[in-house]
């Protein structure tokens, strides 16, 4: 039987792609397998006080964990999603959980909030 080894960097390449075309993330390898992340290459996040559809991190929360911003008009498709914040201003979600980066990842590929709060901060698989 023959394996197929496919060079290291279409893989690199491959990881890097949108999720979908016209998504509002990207996949990335991080310690944790592949991950999602914004335009800038950081790793997003998921917490666990957030319900369906609404976000918990409101104030400080949410300055230290920014959400994944939506332009006004965002067309949602998929997994994808957009919540309205308590402030107005729109947030991606993915499978219905709003998004964030945490202010402390400070290169792509960290992923240091992951567990963060007795384990209430994800890194957001695919």
């Amino acid at each position: 039987m023959r394996k197929l080894l496919l060079p290291v960097t279409l893989i690199a390449a491959l990881a890097a792609q949108p999720v979908l075309a016209n998504s509002p993330a990207a996949t990335a390898k991080t310690a944790k397998g592949l991950a999602l992340v914004d335009a800038k290459g950081m790793t997003l996040y998921t917490f666990d006080k957030d319900s369906a559809g609404k976000s918990a991190c409101n104030g400080p929360c949410a300055t230290n964990w920014p959400p994944l911003a939506a332009p006004a008009g965002a067309t949602p498709s998929g997994s994808w999603s957009v919540v309205t914040r308590d402030d107005g201003s729109k947030q991606w979600a993915y499978k219905d959980k709003p998004l964030y980066t945490w202010t402390k990842d400070t290169k792509p590929g960290d992923i240091t909030g992951d567990g963060f709060l007795n384990g209430a901060w994800h890194v957001v698989q695919p």
